[in-house]
């Protein structure tokens, strides 16, 4: 059927994939992601693609074998003569290197948006990314989905009392003042010195919130060190309880003993990434997103407007 709407996925994350489809009411598309024997990465789809609407969808963080999946996917649809393959990316990875802020350093997402395009991509949809300027390397459409539309509701639905929006760092800024106007509730800032790359120091809180029940918002959590500091300045300032809601959960190395050990309540991330299974982490909720890019996908098969879904 001409146009068809198909979506498949890589390894990266089928659990989300699965939920997508759930939500659009369509089977998930049949492809065959292998290795030969010496580890290369070999991609086949098991069906008819010719002149669909198809939608990949694969996060891309480490290892490199994620990224190097959706690229071959998308080299394999496009000589499979698949009318439009977008590129359906939740958790955007090397995007942290996004100019050079000092001598002789890669600008890796610019590097990503180059590589999506030239294996076939004809649009790009993903979800808070590090930097939205990153949107501007794409010579191609790029839909930024905002994780914000569904922790708004689940921040509601924690029945925080005296609520407080805290950014991590000067960054976070503008995401946590947003979510402080949609919730109509105070926000602070937490002000830190990044020393070296994922190495930094919580110095000061900017704002008032002794008494208060705070959220502490960020796009990414990775080694844990910076949420876990901007915690720790908080209880010291009187804060009663303290809530975490990130997008993205990296949470590299001992991120997660950081965290359980610190004095964050509860930790909440999106479903962009697979968590690490460890049982004895009591904090961590997952709220999933798969509902707002099922939307996203079918407003974009039926050329409906996608903005008005942050509206």
């Amino acid at each position: 059927m001409p146009n068809q709407l198909k979506v498949f996925t890589g390894k990266a994350n089928p659990e989300l994939a699965a939920k997508i489809t759930e939500h659009l009411d369509i089977p998930l598309g049949q492809v065959d992601i292998g290795r030969f024997a010496d580890g290369e990465v070999t991609v086949k789809f098991l069906e008819n693609i010719r002149g669909t609407d198809l939608f990949l969808i694969q996060p891309t963080p480490p290892p490199a074998e994620n990224l190097l999946e959706l690229l071959i996917m998308m080299d394999a649809a496009k000589r499979a003569s698949a009318k439009r393959i977008t590129a359906v990316i939740p958790y955007f990875g090397y995007a942290r290197q996004d100019r050079k802020d000092e001598g002789r350093v890669p600008i890796t997402s610019k590097l990503m948006a180059d590589l999506l395009t030239t294996a076939g991509a004809n649009r790009v949809m993903s979800m808070d990314l590090h930097a939205a300027q990153i949107q501007g390397f794409f010579n191609i459409p790029f839909d930024h989905l905002y994780a914000s539309a569904v922790f708004i509701d689940y921040i509601r639905q924690r029945n925080l009392q005296n609520l407080v929006m805290v950014s991590p760092d000067i960054g976070g800024l503008k995401m946590a003042r947003a979510y402080a106007r949609r919730l109509e509730c105070g926000y602070a800032m937490v002000e830190k010195e990044r020393i070296i790359a994922n190495v930094s120091e919580a110095r000061n809180l900017i704002g008032q919130v002794e008494g208060m029940e705070a959220v502490v918002v960020d796009d990414m959590v990775d080694t844990g060190g910076s949420i876990v500091k901007a915690a720790e300045i908080l209880k010291d300032r009187g804060v009663k309880r303290i809530e975490v809601v990130c997008t993205h959960a990296l949470l590299s190395r001992d991120a997660w003993k950081k965290i359980q050990d610190s004095p964050i309540d509860n930790f909440s991330a999106c479903d962009t990434l697979t968590p690490p299974k460890i049982k004895e982490f009591t904090k961590f909720n997952l709220v999933s997103v798969a509902g707002l890019i099922a939307e996203a996908i079918r407003r974009t098969h039926d050329e409906e407007s996608i903005s008005t879904l942050f509206v």
